[in-house]
């Protein structure tokens, strides 16, 4: 297939992750003489990058496939993404499919299309035939957003926790080299981004594979003055470390914002879980946090509804999450997924009582949250301002992580500018 002058639309599912792998792998086709369009213009091509995390993420995945198959049956339709690395051949019995690209195949998409014949009418799988033996690492960072960048620095998880599919679908722990992070960071700042978010699986295992860590490369990145600001992305408890956190708190550019997966806060269910740590570390680090760094904002994934969770399980667990100086709760319900050693355990959570689990701790997460951003009401802070397409108000985010609406200002955008703090302009998240 010639790709030059190929209207392409993409569409991203899931995590930040995938929103810079999607970025990235429209920078190849664009090199390559693509011409990027809107997901619901008439494309030539539609690059689906999907999620796997949870069975509903997977439904959406096949209610947008199906969607775009029917609306556009003249297009091309690759699949790439979790989704596509775990469950390659169902994707090959749906309509309209032209390739389905695995975890090793992403960023080759262009040869892929390239050798794509005009006429081919059966779907082409190209997968990896073990995704373990994975050892390349293919640096990704996003780019739609000209104040803020997700930069990829880590794939891939060694943890192997028993409700988990991502090792599967994304293979081994392997990270880039500092280097190449600064080089993609020079890159990043030649755009007038003004902050980068470092994201991977697992954040905190940078640079095992590279005889280096993540603090290593903080350092490195804090003693550059082209990148006003960098977050951490989601960071497990037991990498963690008491040094990182004194180095965020006496860093020029790191934010006081953290993001640290608990999961559950009952020590039997973290280890049905097969997590690395048990909850009193997990409260020990929070302390930490707050002990040096008492505005920090601290965000914490939790799972309601695991296998093997009994009612009292849960209480004890929200019971332990409401006691934490935390800041906000994103709350997923528990989610079966085939191959994983969470289905040998025998007791199961009803739909229902799932359901109602998520909602207590929603409850929690707001009134955290509330608490939160009430307590800096009166303070100045300084604001990082967004473009959005409404030009009614406009968005930013305060080094710790607070949003706030102002009547739409063109000039703010993209500036970090310090703006007082009051009731009315706090933007306080629902339903995280």
């Amino acid at each position: 297939m010639n790709i030059a002058k190929k209207k392409i639309a993409y569409i991203t599912l899931g995590c930040k992750l995938n929103f810079s792998e999607t970025s990235t792998l429209k920078h190849l086709l664009e090199n390559a003489g693509a011409e990027t369009v809107e997901e619901d213009s008439d494309a030539d091509i539609f690059i689906i990058n999907t999620c796997s995390v949870t069975d509903i993420a997977e439904k959406k995945d096949r209610q947008l496939i199906r969607k775009i198959a029917h609306h556009h049956p003249n297009a091309r339709i690759v699949v790439t993404g979790c989704y596509a690395q775990l469950r390659a051949e169902e994707i090959k019995g749906m309509e309209g499919i032209s390739l389905v690209l695995g975890a090793k195949e992403k960023f080759n998409i262009v040869e892929h299309l390239l050798h794509l014949e005009e006429e081919q009418q059966q779907p082409i799988s190209s997968q990896n035939e073990n995704i373990f033996q994975i050892r390349q690492f293919d640096l990704a960072y996003s780019f739609g957003d000209r104040t803020r960048c997700f930069l990829k620095i880590q794939d891939g998880c060694d943890y192997f926790c028993s409700y988990c599919t991502i090792p599967y679908a994304r293979g081994r722990s392997r990270s880039a080299s500092i280097p190449q992070v600064l080089e993609a960071v020079s890159q990043v700042a030649a755009k007038g981004i003004k902050e980068i978010i470092l994201t991977g699986v697992n954040t905190g295992d940078f640079g095992r594979d590279q005889q280096a860590n993540l603090l290593d490369l903080l350092h490195q990145l804090d003693a550059r003055d082209d990148i006003a600001r960098y977050r951490i992305s989601s960071i497990e408890p037991n990498l963690l470390t008491e040094e990182i956190i004194e180095f965020v708190a006496s860093s020029r550019h790191f934010m006081p914002h953290f993001h640290i997966p608990l999961q559950a806060g009952n020590d039997e269910v973290l280890r049905l879980m097969r997590r690395r740590y048990n909850r009193d570390l997990f409260a020990s680090k929070v302390q930490a946090i707050k002990s040096i760094l008492p505005d920090a904002f601290i965000g914490v994934d939790v799972i309601a509804g695991m296998r093997g969770e009994t009612r009292a399980c849960f209480e004890d667990s929200r019971d332990f999450i409401a006691s934490l100086p935390i800041s906000q709760l994103h709350v997923f319900p528990y989610s079966e997924r085939q191959g994983t050693k969470a289905l040998e355990i025998p007791l199961t959570v009803p739909q229902e009582e799932k359901h109602n689990r998520v909602a207590e701790l929603i409850r929690i997460s707001e009134r955290k949250h509330h608490e939160f951003c009430s307590q800096f009401e009166g303070n100045t802070r300084p604001v990082l301002f967004e473009d959005n397409n409404t030009k009614t108000y406009i968005y930013g985010f305060t080094d710790n992580y607070i949003k706030v609406r102002l009547p739409y200002a063109p000039q703010l955008v993209n500036t970090i500018s310090p703006i007082f703090l009051n009731k009315g302009i706090i933007q306080e998240n629902k339903n995280q």
